[in-house]
């Protein structure tokens, strides 16, 4: 609450960071709170030994949500982000899940996470051609030792008018 007091505004998180703790703890913690931030949090990453409980199929998008959702205590989540891309799942069948999602109020914006340029590049079209929800943000790993979404990320994000998350600006320090 003292970071909320004192203007921290958005928090972000995942459903697999502790295996769907954090999500909880984050739920616990923005308890009359949650009009202050921006929250988001991310799908992908394993849940369970089910090979079926991870990835961006539409299958487990739409199942994952309504469990995020209520380990965060929360009607809608600001910010759903695909956590890595996932080579097994057409992409179009994975903003086709989050349009419905955003479409339903569930989700009010979709972004991604650590994907390459060419597959933000991929999802941008998709999203043109097929009258999906875009990405409006990506959020890579960078920092003065880990720079190499300098090449290609940025200059395509720049292009696309998405947001830029940075995650382990300390480069895991």
């Amino acid at each position: 609450h003292k970071a909320l007091d004192a203007g921290i505004n958005f928090v972000d998180t995942a459903d697999r960071y502790s295996g769907g703790e954090s999500e909880e703890i984050v739920g616990k913690a923005l308890k009359g709170r949650r009009d202050d931030v921006v929250l988001a949090t991310k799908v992908n990453g394993p849940m369970g030994d089910d090979p079926n409980q991870r990835g961006n199929s539409r299958r487990w998008i739409m199942t994952e949500v309504e469990n995020s959702l209520r380990r965060l205590q929360t009607d809608y989540i600001d910010l759903y982000q695909v956590h890595r891309p996932s080579p097994d799942t057409d992409i179009d069948e994975t903003l086709g899940a989050l349009t419905d999602l955003v479409r339903a109020g569930k989700v009010r914006y979709i972004g991604s996470s650590t994907f390459q340029a060419h597959e933000v590049v991929e999802a941008q079209y998709v999203a043109r051609d097929r009258g999906r929800e875009r990405f409006i943000c990506e959020q890579p790993p960078y920092s003065i030792l880990v720079r190499g979404i300098e090449r290609d990320v940025l200059p395509v994000t720049q292009q696309y008018n998405m947001g830029v998350i940075p995650w382990s600006p300390l480069a895991g320090g």
